[in-house]
């Protein structure tokens, strides 16, 4: 098949990459510095099995998703409306788009604004960081879990075909909360301490606080017509346990100075909270917390 990445981040580059290497003609989409240093010597994909460099396209351009089958989209949740505006005047009336991006309604903001084009949400479960200019470092998990429509049985077996983990849900929208559940738990803490997962289910008081967390996120589900697994809080202790050494994709974010994307994180379970009246106190905390290390000035702009 003929893919297009649309976000050549640590997510776009990781599947793109397995797809490249299982034979099919992708695309990168992706800022300059990373896309020379693919056209250059290609994708180096240091995943847990391998490491080597798979060749592909690259481009700077949306316009480059023009004859694909399948578009994924990578980018932060956002980026979505200005990813479609500028996706849309070069999409094959019969291209498909996978959504491979947190938060809960991306696939709906598509579907809004690329009428006739199928859009189906999935939900990510990889550690990966981008490790240099075209360099996507695995750190662990890779799997996927898409919805049971048939529209999704091909980019699902080409997934399979290369490596990937694909799991189907009858449930998307509950999954879909369950994966914001863990982003909650974990993104913003990840970003305000600067530290792995491993290292901060150790820390003094920190488990408490993921409880309340997760005890919020329940409860907003809950009013929103939403039944999550019972033993929730275990999969968002496994993410520690599964992942040690992995900072979340908000601490990435602001180490690099970028405005990450926890508004639609902690940020969505607060306002879907207020919506419903349902009070979400921790969730306003980090939050509000992540929002101001993102607004801070450079240390040394700093008087002192």
């Amino acid at each position: 098949m003929k893919i297009a990445v649309m976000g050549a981040g640590a997510v776009g580059c990781y599947y793109g990459g397995l797809l490249a290497r299982a034979g099919h003609e992708v695309t990168l989409i992706g800022r300059a510095h990373h896309v020379e240093a693919l056209r250059a010597r290609g994708l180096r994909l240091q995943a847990q099995a391998f490491d080597e460099f798979v060749p592909l396209a690259a481009s700077t351009e949306p316009a480059a998703a023009r004859d694909a089958d399948w578009v994924l989209l990578c980018v932060k949740a956002t980026d979505t409306d200005g990813a479609a505006a500028a996706l849309a005047p070069h999409l094959r009336a019969d291209a498909r788009l996978l959504s491979l991006q947190n938060g809960i309604d991306n696939a709906e903001r598509l579907e809004a604004l690329l009428p006739g084009h199928t859009v189906l949400p999935a939900l990510v479960y990889v550690a990966a960081e981008m490790a240099g200019a075209g360099h996507v470092r695995h750190h662990g998990r890779g799997e996927l879990v898409l919805g049971a429509e048939p529209a999704g049985a091909e980019i699902a077996a080409a997934l399979c075909r290369a490596g990937v983990a694909v799991e189907s849900s009858t449930d998307l929208r509950a999954a879909l909360w369950s994966k914001l559940l863990i982003n909650c738990a974990w993104n913003a803490l990840s970003a305000i301490t600067r530290q792995p997962y491993g290292r901060l289910l150790q820390g003094t008081g920190v488990e408490p606080m993921l409880r309340d967390v997760v005890a919020e996120c329940l409860a907003v589900a809950r009013a929103d017509g939403v039944t999550l697994p019972a033993d929730s809080w275990e999969s968002v202790r496994r993410i520690a346990l599964t992942m040690p050494t992995q900072r979340s994709s908000t601490a990435q974010d602001l180490a690099r100075g970028h405005r990450s994307e926890i508004d639609h994180l902690n940020g969505y379970v607060v306002r879907r909270g207020e919506a419903l009246g349902i009070p979400t106190p921790v969730n306003r905390v980090l939050h509000s917390l992540v929002r101001l290390l993102e607004d801070a000035p450079a240390a040394d702009s700093m008087p002192g």
